[in-house]
């Protein structure tokens, strides 16, 4: 069974926003006491966040899926829809989110460090926020909107001060085992270690992390054998150590000529070529792996690397080579720049911006005009089109957006097909430059002719006061002798 997953594909959903509600306030001797329906709630966020607890990305290797919950709809009584709750997501430290197509979306290090993979909808306005003078009573509210689904590309990073490379059965997991409490699979045949694996190790003062990749071969940085798909893990390190095996019983084989092919392989992967190295001529405790290793360190040392000559099982010169890996750790830390906090950097849109673009088309031999922008599209999207009175407030807003004059300005006439969106979700109509409600029961565009019955008490007031006022212009027209 997998027990590391460094690598998955994610697909997050954001929850969608409740509706708004149309409703009107009821009660004794007052029927029609104006619209009073609530807000729809928005929808539930998914986001990442950095878990130190969290080690590897198998919970999404076996559940790929993840959505966060919708806004509940608004409810008559100016009452509003409950949020959606937010899906956290908790990920390991060094969690690099990409898209489909290898962009770099998010680095996630530190602890508490959060991206939001998918946002979610608003909620739609209900008919309480949508009343003005002109529209007393709406009878719509607006649909909330869709939440935000994205494949997402999740890749692990060990972050790590310190990488051992080198020949699988080099001797790497036998010495991150005595350097630290690591307890990593020890075999004696190749390719024993198959996942990472990460120690902490104590030097005096200093308190580094190591780290322990599958072995590398000829060709790996193509694809071969397993270093390709774990060399992602010594990006982030500080210091690579080259584990050199003195005692192997290939012929072909020697500790330089493999320092050669590792470089090699490394060289041809990229980004690693400012790294300091330390070279470490393992299993001296074998006498003929004593003598190579007293041959080949001028050799070394020559090319400018510092050697140490250990033995992982009879644990000689462990002590000096973890201090000297302490020394050129905290020489890195200190040539690191300080962390500043995130400074948030607002950019609002111009404010003459009129955020929407008209342009001519040819869809299937017929002529297009298509308008996109990030209001015209949200309007679209949060309109309920089987209601005619929505529809109509859909085109109010359009035309003072300034959406018809620019469709004059681009030669469009009337039964010319509009379509507002992408292509492949666009909602398309045959323009008129003039668009009605329909509702002719409601009079005028957004009123209600209800609220303008009389009620009977008050028009016996009325009617009582035009009595009066004629009465006292009768009055002011009569002379005396």
């Amino acid at each position: 069974m997998t027990t590391f997953v460094d690598r998955v594909e994610l697909h997050v959903a954001a929850g969608n926003g409740g509706h708004g509600c149309a409703s009107v306030h009821r009660e004794k001797f007052k029927p029609l006491g104006g619209p009073d329906g609530g807000n729809g709630g928005r929808g539930g966020d998914v986001i990442l966040t950095v878990d130190q607890s969290v080690t590897t990305l198998l919970e999404y290797h076996h559940s790929p899926h993840r959505k966060a919950t919708n806004g509940k709809p608004g409810e008559g009584g100016n009452r509003s829809g409950k949020d959606g709750q937010d899906l956290v997501l908790p990920v390991p430290d060094g969690t690099v989110v990409l898209d489909k197509a290898g962009n770099v979306l998010a680095d996630l290090v530190g602890h508490g460090t959060s991206y939001v993979a998918a946002q979610g909808g608003r909620g739609g306005l209900g008919n309480a926020a949508l009343a003005s003078a002109r529209r007393k009573a709406p009878g719509f509210a607006l649909l909330g909107e869709p939440g935000d689904l994205h494949d997402i590309v999740l890749e692990l990073k060990t972050v790590a001060d310190v990488a051992l490379v080198g020949y699988p059965s080099a001797g790497k997991s036998s010495l991150i085992s005595v350097l630290s409490a690591a307890k990593p699979k020890i075999a004696d045949y190749p390719f024993t270690t198959l996942v990472p694996n990460l120690g902490v190790v104590t030097a005096g003062s200093t308190v580094y992390t190591i780290a322990d990749v599958p072995g590398l071969i000829p060709g790996a940085s193509q694809g071969k054998g397993l270093g390709l798909e774990f060399l992602r893990h010594v990006e982030r390190c500080s210091v690579l150590v080259h584990v050199l095996d003195t005692a192997t019983l290939e012929s072909e084989r020697d500790p330089v000529s493999d320092l050669d092919i590792i470089e090699e392989e490394l060289r041809q992967y990229g980004g690693l070529g400012n790294r300091p190295r330390v070279v470490v001529l393992n299993k001296i405790d074998v006498p003929d792996g004593k003598d190579l290793a007293e041959m080949v360190r001028p050799d070394l040392e020559a090319r400018g690397y510092r050697v140490f000559e250990v033995s992982a099982v009879a644990h000689l010169g462990l002590k000096e080579l973890s201090f000297a890996l302490a020394d050129i750790v905290g020489t890195a830390r200190a040539a690191k720049p300080k962390e500043e906090a995130t400074r948030i950097v607002i950019r609002p849109k111009a404010v003459d911006d009129a955020g929407f673009t008209v342009t001519r088309e040819e869809v299937d031999g017929e002529l297009v005009f298509r308008v996109r922008g990030e209001k015209p599209e949200r309007w679209v999207r949060q309109t309920d089109f089987s209601n005619d009175e929505a529809v109509g407030y859909l085109a109010d807003r359009l035309n003072r957006l300034g959406v018809e004059d620019e469709l004059m300005k681009a030669g469009a006439r009337s039964g010319d097909g509009v379509a507002i969106g992408p292509e492949d979700n666009a909602v398309v109509f045959d323009w008129e430059p003039t668009v009605t409600a329909g509702a002719e029961m409601l009079g005028r565009r957004g009123e209600d002719h209800r609220f303008e019955a009389p009620r009977p008490a008050a028009q016996r007031r009325r009617d009582r006061q035009a009595e009066r006022d004629e009465a006292t212009q009768e009055f002011e027209g009569f002379e005396p002798f």
